[in-house]
C-alpha cells in the first residue's frame, strides 16, 4: 500500500443510486474512494440509496397507507442510504482501509422540520473531523439529517444527497466536491433526446443554477445554490469510466462564455385561477398558501383586467407531482371563478452566460419554435435564460430544433450570432 499522508487535503465524493446499484457497482465506488485515500486525500463519501431502493420503499408505504405520515416516510426512506454506507464500509475494510459509516444525524446534518423536503440549517461536523484525524474514511448517508427542533429524522427531497455532499464540503473546506453519476458530465442537451449533444467542460454556478432549475437533472438545484453561496467547486463525473467530467466554478474562474451553453427541458403542470379580484393581497394569499404547502412555483403570468368586472386570470406552473397539493390548498383560499389545470405541459429553456451581451437570442428561439409549428403558451426570462412553456408532447421536437439552431452539437465548431454573423466557438 502506498505511503499516505493523514493531513492531506479533504475531498468529498458523492455516489448516486446507479453508481452503487449492484455489488460490482458498489465495490467500484469503494475502489475509487480507496484510490483517493491512497493518493493522500482525506476522504468523505456521501452515498445514495442503491438503484430503485427509494422507489421500492415509497411503494411499500403506499401498500400500507393511502396517505403515509410525512414523519414516518422520513424514517422509512432514510434507511436506503444507511444500507449503502454500511455495505461500502465493509468493502473498504476488505481493501485494507479503515472506514466508518454515519447516518445524517450522526454526521451533524441539522435541518428544519419540513418532513420530506427539509432544508439544511447547519453542519456540525466534529465527529467527521475526529474520524479523519484517526485516518479513517468517512461514509455519510445522503439525503437526510435531523431536525434541530423536534430531533426527528428528516429527508431533503429527491436529489438531496447532492446537497448533503456540498454542505459537507463547505463545512470541511474541502478541495472539491466530486459528484459521481451514470453520465460523463453535464451536456448541452439531454443525450436521450439529442444524441449529438456536447459534453461541457465547465460551467459557471449561475449557468448551472439556471440549468438545474429548468430541468437538467444531473445536479440538484439546492446543491448548486449551496455551492455558489459557499464557494464549493463541483466536479461532475462518471462512476463507470475515467474522464474529465464537468467542472462547476465561480464566474471569475470560467473561461468559456458561449452565447448559448445548453438547452434544457422539464415536464410540468399548469394551474390557472380564473376571475380573481384585482385588489392588493390576492396574489400574496395564493402564493402564501402554496408556500405553506411546500409547493414550489416556477413560471407565473397574470393578465391585466380589461373587462368591466375588473377580474384577472393568474397562471403558474408547478411540478406534476405537486399538482394535486396545489389545487387542494387553493380551493378554500382564493379560487376566484374557478381553477383550471393542465397536467401535460412542458418547459424548454436555453441557458448561456453570453446571452447578456447578444441581442436577438429570444427572437431566434421564438422563430425556431414557430418554424416547427410549436405554440408558446408562457414565457419567462432572466439575463442568462429564456424559458417557454409548450405542449408536453412537443418537448422533444423543441429541444432538438433549438439545439440545432444554435449549433450546440458535439461536432459544431462555429456558432451563428442572431445578427447573422458567425464567430468561432471555444473548442471543447
Amino acid at each position: 500500500m502506498p505511503e499516505m499522508s493523514v493531513g492531506g487535503e479533504t475531498v468529498v465524493m458523492k455516489f448516486g443510486g446507479t453508481s452503487v446499484a449492484s455489488p460490482d457497482d458498489l465495490k467500484r465506488a469503494a475502489a475509487r474512494i480507496v484510490d483517493a485515500r491512497e493518493r493522500g486525500k482525506q476522504v468523505v463519501a456521501v452515498l445514495s440509496a442503491r438503484g430503485k431502493t427509494t422507489d421500492d420503499l415509497v411503494a411499500a408505504a403506499y401498500e400500507i397507507s393511502p396517505r403515509p405520515l410525512a414523519r414516518e416516510m422520513d424514517m422509512l426512506l432514510s434507511t436506503g442510504e444507511r444500507i449503502s454506507c454500511a455495505l461500502c464500509a465493509m468493502a473498504i475494510h476488505d481493501m485494507g482501509h479503515s472506514a466508518i459509516s454515519l447516518t445524517g444525524s450522526q454526521a451533524g446534518i441539522v435541518t428544519d422540520s419540513s418532513h420530506t423536503k427539509a432544508r439544511i440549517l447547519d453542519v456540525r461536523a466534529d465527529r467527521i473531523r475526529g474520524a479523519l484525524t484517526e485516518d479513517r474514511i468517512v461514509l455519510v448517508a445522503g439525503f437526510q439529517g435531523v431536525s434541530g427542533d423536534s430531533k426527528d429524522v428528516t429527508t431533503l427531497g429527491r436529489g438531496g444527497s447532492d446537497t448533503t455532499a456540498v454542505a459537507l464540503a463547505a463545512a470541511l473546506t474541502a478541495e472539491v466536491c466530486e459528484i459521481y453519476t451514470d453520465v460523463a458530465g453535464v451536456f448541452s442537451a439531454d443525450p436521450r433526446i439529442v444524441p449529438g449533444a456536447r459534453k461541457l467542460n465547465q460551467l459557471s454556478f449561475d449557468e448551472m443554477l439556471e440549468m438545474s432549475s429548468s430541468g437538467a437533472g444531473v445536479l440538484q438545484l439546492r446543491a448548486v445554490e449551496y455551492a455558489r453561496n459557499h464557494g464549493v467547486r463541483i466536479h461532475c463525473r462518471s462512476s463507470f469510466e475515467d474522464g474529465p467530467g464537468t467542472l462547476v466554478l465561480g464566474e471569475d474562474e470560467t473561461m468559456e462564455q458561449p452565447m448559448v451553453t445548453a438547452v434544457t427541458h422539464a415536464y410540468e403542470a399548469r394551474v390557472t385561477l380564473t376571475g380573481l379580484r384585482d385588489e392588493p393581497g390576492v396574489a400574496g394569499r395564493v402564493f402564501g398558501a402554496l408556500a405553506d404547502a411546500n409547493v414550489n412555483v416556477d413560471m407565473i403570468i397574470q393578465n391585466e383586467p380589461i373587462s368591466d368586472d375588473q377580474k384577472a386570470d393568474l397562471s403558474f406552473t408547478v411540478a406534476r407531482e405537486d399538482l394535486e397539493a396545489a389545487t387542494d390548498v387553493l380551493g378554500p383560499v382564493e379560487a376566484g371563478d374557478g381553477i383550471e389545470t393542465d397536467a401535460e405541459v412542458g418547459k424548454v429553456s436555453i441557458v448561456g452566460a453570453g446571452m447578456r451581451s447578444h441581442p436577438g437570442v429570444a427572437a431566434k428561439v421564438f422563430g425556431t419554435l414557430g418554424e416547427h409549428g410549436i405554440n408558446i403558451e408562457m414565457i419567462s426570462t432572466s439575463p442568462i435564460k429564456i424559458s417557454c412553456v409548450i405542449a408536453g408532447s412537443q418537448v422533444p421536437d423543441a429541444v432538438t430544433a433549438i439545439h440545432e439552431a444554435f449549433g450546440l452539437g458535439a461536432d459544431a465548431v462555429r456558432e451563428e450570432d442572431p445578427s447573422g454573423e458567425h464567430r468561432p466557438r471555444v473548442a471543447p
